[in-house]
């Protein structure tokens, strides 16, 4: 008995030990689970974030183009309003499930941004199907589209902790016939 109790320290440490090891282990495989989900959820957001740009764009890149038929926009790619009804209608009907995911995944900051910028989309969809020819009241706006975009992608930046982008703002030239 002299003899288990000689080794009895040894056993003990090698004991305590072996649930270090343990812990440590399991400590670190729970971090790197919380890790990777984080990772997998942050991806799925810019997923989500990236597709409700895609589908406001394919908007935004209709009214350019029905704003130039009406002499509104200097986009080289006119399109009459009928031309544009069925894309403009497709557009229209993409932006409702990537709405959806986008206010089931994003923050709060980027989906009142997100809102912002649709409504600014709307209001140049209304404009034209009023067939309105006012390019200097277009411009105003596709600029607050443009500066609701730009929120847009901030907010985006900010959520996913990237770092700050290009504000997309490129001098346009003059609508043609009124200089």
């Amino acid at each position: 008995m002299s003899e288990f109790l000689q080794q009895l320290p040894a056993l003990i440490g090698v004991v305590i030990g072996a649930l270090g090891s343990y812990l440590a282990v399991v400590r670190s495989d729970r971090a790197r689970f919380r890790r990777e989900t984080a990772a997998r959820w942050e991806e799925r957001r810019l997923a989500v974030y990236a597709d409700y740009a895609r589908t406001l764009k394919a908007s935004v890149t209709l009214t350019y183009r029905v704003a130039a038929h009406l002499g509104n926009d200097p986009h080289p790619h006119p399109l009459t309003p009928r031309e544009a009804a069925r894309p403009q209608a497709e557009a229209a009907l993409a932006r409702d499930p990537a709405g959806e995911a986008l206010i089931l995944l994003g923050s709060r900051e980027v989906v009142e941004k997100a809102r912002i910028w649709v409504v600014a989309v709307m209001e140049m969809e209304r404009f034209l199907r009023e067939q309105t020819r006012d390019p200097q009241a277009w411009r105003a706006l596709l600029e607050r589209q443009r500066a609701a975009r730009e929120g847009y992608y901030t907010a985006v930046r900010q959520d996913l902790a990237l770092p700050p982008g290009h504000g997309a703002r490129w001098p346009l030239p003059p609508v043609s016939g009124s200089r």
